[in-house]
């Protein structure tokens, strides 16, 4: 993975924490805005309005889409850790002061207290996911 140990460690401890008792304890909350900054609370705000899907192909290639709280959609990919939103090509990449964005940080966390959408996509409508968010960086 390409998220710093201490940022990894977090993400297990907190699927542990909330497989046990549903809820993600105070000390870890902290631990998250420790680490992620301003993007924590954001990013928790869309976990709980179920703003991620998981995106699948029947290949097994998957991508997230996270609906943003302006209501637009971003394409996350969890596996390099990149978004198609303004905030990451700007604080993460750019700046380098955020570790990622919070559209990224809702697909960690999503995935870590099983609160992922699921959308099962042909290949067809995959490649056309992916199409449509180079149409928009274009």
């Amino acid at each position: 993975s390409t998220l710093p140990a201490v940022a990894e460690e977090l993400l297990r401890e907190i699927k542990k924490a909330f497989q046990e008792t549903s809820q993600v304890p105070d000390d870890l909350l902290l631990g998250l805005k420790f680490i992620f900054g301003p993007s924590a609370v954001p990013a928790l705000d869309l976990v709980d309005q179920r703003s991620v899907t998981r995106v699948r192909a029947p290949s097994g290639r998957i991508l997230y889409q996270v609906l943003g709280s302006s209501g637009k959609l971003y394409t996350c990919y969890s596996s390099c850790h990149f978004c198609t939103c303004p905030a990451f090509g700007f604080s993460v990449l750019q700046k380098s002061e955020s570790l990622l964005c919070k559209h990224i940080l809702a697909v960690y966390l999503s995935q870590a207290m099983g609160a992922c959408q699921e959308l099962a996509v042909s290949e067809e409508q995959l490649t056309n996911i992916l199409l449509a968010e180079e149409e928009d960086e274009g």
